[in-house]
């Protein structure tokens, strides 16, 4: 009697304790852009039971115990769940899957598979299958994006053919760091400045593809910081050595409470370079924290702070080219040129879910730039400061019965932009003196703002089948207000311009024919600003005249997955019809003027797949070719005397292709081989002269280990341009010729070379 009344008082006290304790409760996201996930699995490992979170990604379980978290297209995790606590579950992407993981997130979250429009996504693996020293390798593996490179600072990006114009630097294409704009207020970009080891994985959206991304006719690159990861307290050091004096030390730290998380990334990379006038010292700070302050707000804070100085060898005449590519430009030698700059965004994010119907983020960010840039022409120094808020609301709801999805929102953006040039005195002192500031020359200050507005909604009319409409309204100005002493010989250029206001539509299809097939097609508009330095007449006055690059974009495709999941492939035809080309005429050394010339037709072929060779919990082998195949031509292109109409565009490569095998295996080796093939790339307008096509073959090998519980190391080392070859890694296209000497078109490209580390990561 006794036994039996104590087995019921410790019955019903475990029941009221378990009764008393809150329910395991927590959140389902992407590790990447911290979106919440749906329809995601979870399996009590004990008893085998299973459920699904709940539309907003919360969940609520009963027991304590391992649970298994699964979502096609994502990495399945294992969690050891204890009562009353509340958890934040990262699901990592698979890369084998990808056209099933949500992308835009910071807008209307769709699957890849069902996206309307032509996205590539580069993850964390395609970033690490190279050095991570700048992002060439891994952007030129994507289908009909080019970047070129003359130094790790000297760069310029296409997509599609659009910026190759663009003589020095990134333009036409619009980036943000997440949710913070990296293009400024004349349309030019600068993204490699940035940590690749603080990044987690890049979204391109190619084409013009307008409303939510503000209809650049190019496309839009985001990059996404590495998140907080809320399952672990962290210290990685990764330290890298290679050729021509590479030298890199990566930190991270991560840290994290129940519902904040840190990650603090700082690193410093040196370089003498493979050429003259070459080196390269870079420190960057990254901080990214992400805080879920409420079951209905989170909160975001982004911070990079860059400093850099890096030397300026040029490019060269095509004799210095084969016989001394070694060389820097005489000239820029002569005066030790270089680019030293400071540079910093912030960013707050607020999140807030009213209900599981309607959710609203709102950015409010800032930015700076500080620079000095010595050039043979003269010297630079500049400050450029930036503010502006982006917020936009997205709901969810029901037409005809069917889901639809939608967002409305807006961005303005404000910069000033202060500039002044001295006389550059070198010639007047002993060649080993460099640069000597004089006289100051001008004196500018540019006030530089525009502002979207953005609709896009997203319509379910079948199961099978979704249209996407979207609208997008711009308007740019600018002022300019010449703050340099007026004299006989200076007219005052003071001056304003404002654009037209120019609405871009987007229509788009998508269709699931299969649950392994799915195709899409879009009508997209978009247009590119013109800089104020192209709207300045020779006289220094503003030509109210030049009107922006607009263009329609037609686009084609296919994402399909074969053979068991062993294939996937995606196939795109697109043709982007682009009016108002805009054309940089040089009329000094530094000195350029815009003109309207004519059109463009870019018409192309853009090819991925992936096969999964060998797929065993021992080994894995995968094989897999990205091509793009360009026939870009001019319409109509008339610059003063000369009739160019049906060349080749300039500055961009006839095809490019990609050749990859990975493998990785159980016991922690792992490698690929990538085979890259350049077209031949158009140097003149006039086509007389062509650069010569090349194919470059790179290497990397490397160990992981799990020494203990707590310590992980990682080995690698890399081969890059195996065969030697020779070639000039960026063109710098309708090069003028100065006091007799022949044009400059030629930046050589690094010979064979080698980096290797050592990556370490311990959790405490």
């Amino acid at each position: 009697m006794n036994l039996t009344k104590l087995g019921t008082f410790v019955f019903l006290f475990t029941a009221l304790k378990i009764i008393g304790q809150s329910p395991i409760s927590g959140k389902v996201i992407d590790a990447d852009n911290n979106l919440f996930l749906t329809t995601v699995e979870i399996i009590n490992i004990n008893n085998n039971t299973k459920l699904y979170n709940n539309p907003n990604g919360t969940f609520q379980l009963n027991y304590n115990g391992s649970y298994l978290f699964k979502k096609k297209g994502y990495l399945s995790q294992k969690v050891e769940l204890t009562f009353g606590e509340n958890y934040i579950i990262q699901l990592k992407l698979n890369p084998s899957l990808l056209k099933e993981v949500v992308i835009n997130g910071n807008h209307i979250p769709k699957k890849l598979k069902t996206a309307t429009t032509s996205i590539n996504i580069i993850s964390t693996e395609d970033i690490e299958r190279s050095n991570n020293i700048n992002l060439v390798s891994a952007l030129n593996r994507t289908p009909g994006v080019f970047m070129q490179t003359g130094a790790l600072n000297t760069n310029r990006i296409t997509i599609r053919g659009i910026g190759s114009r663009n003589l020095f630097g990134t333009s036409k294409i619009r980036a943000y760091f997440k949710d913070i704009p990296l293009t400024n207020g004349s349309g030019e970009t600068n993204i490699e400045d940035f940590e690749l080891g603080a990044i987690s994985r890049l979204e391109i959206n190619k084409g013009a593809v307008s409303s939510i991304y503000g209809a650049g006719l190019g496309g839009t690159i985001t990059l996404l910081p590495k998140p907080t990861n809320f399952n672990e307290q962290s210290f990685t050091n990764e330290f890298t050595l290679g050729s021509f004096g590479l030298l890199k030390n990566l930190s991270t730290l991560n840290l994290h409470t129940k519902k904040s998380g840190f990650q603090i990334v700082y690193s410093n990379t040196e370089s003498d370079g493979y050429r003259d006038n070459n080196e390269y010292n870079r420190q960057t700070f990254t901080v990214n924290t992400h805080h879920f302050i409420s079951k209905k707000d989170e909160l975001s804070f982004l911070g990079s702070y860059v400093d850099l100085k890096a030397f300026i060898p040029s490019s060269l005449n095509e004799e210095d080219y084969l016989n001394t590519p070694t060389n820097a430009a005489f000239t820029w030698r002569q005066t030790k040129g270089f680019e030293d700059s400071k540079r910093g965004i912030f960013g707050i994010s607020w999140n807030h879910q009213f209900n599981n119907n309607l959710k609203q983020t709102t950015s409010i960010f800032t930015s700076f730039r500080d620079g000095y840039e010595p050039r043979p022409f003269n010297i630079l120094s500049e400050n450029t400061q930036a503010y502006g808020i982006r917020s936009r609301l997205l709901g969810n709801s029901k037409l005809f019965n069917k889901p639809l999805t939608w967002t409305l929102g807006g961005e303005l953006f404000k910069d000033i932009y202060k500039y002044n040039t001295f006389e550059n005195l070198y010639q007047d002192f002993p060649p080993d003196t460099g640069s000597v500031k004089g006289d100051e020359l001008s004196n500018f200050k540019e006030d530089r703002s525009y502002y979207n507005l953005f609709f896009e909604i997203n319509h379910n009319i079948t199961e099978k089948t979704s249209l996407t409409f979207g609208l997008n309204l711009n308007k740019t100005s600018y002022r300019l207000k010449d703050r340099f002493a007026v004299t006989q010989d200076n007219m005052d250029q003071s001056g304003q311009y404002q654009f037209n206001t120019i609405l871009s539509p987007k229509f788009g299809v998508s269709h699931q024919f299969s649950d392994k097939i799915s195709g899409f097609a879009s009508i997209n508009h978009g247009f590119s600003p013109i800089s104020l330095e192209e709207t300045l007449l020779p006289d220094g006055q503003i030509n109210t005249n030049i009107k922006p690059e607009t263009g329609w974009n037609y686009e084609i495709g296919t994402r399909s997955t074969l053979l068991n999941n062993k294939l996937q492939f995606n196939i795109s035809l697109y043709s982007l019809s682009l009016r108002n080309l805009l054309v940089a005429r040089r009329t000094t050394q530094d000195q350029f003027i815009g003109i309207n010339a004519g059109k463009t037709h870019h018409n192309g072929l853009e090819v991925s797949a992936i096969y999964q060779i060998v797929s065993s919990n021992n080994f894995n082998l995968k094989a897999s070719i990205n091509a793009s195949v360009n026939n870009y031509k001019f319409k109509e292109f008339i610059d003063d005397v000369n009739d160019f109409s049906g060349n080749d565009l300039t500055g961009v490569p006839s095809e490019v292709i990609n050749a990859i095998v990975d493998f990785d295996s159980k016991i922690g080796l792992y490698g690929n081989l990538n085979f890259q093939h350049i077209g031949e790339i158009p140097i003149t307008d006039n086509n007389n002269l062509y650069s010569n096509s090349y194919n470059i073959t790179n290497l990397k090998i490397g160990f992981k280990k799990n020494l203990n519980k707590k310590l992980k190391t990682n080995l690698f080392i890399g081969l890059s341009n195996i065969f030697e070859t020779k070639y000039a890694s960026q063109i710098l296209i309708n090069a003028s010729s100065f006091g007799g000497r022949a044009p400059r078109y030629y930046y050589p490209g690094n010979p064979f070379n080698y980096f290797s580390g050592i990556n370490l990561n311990y959790s405490f």
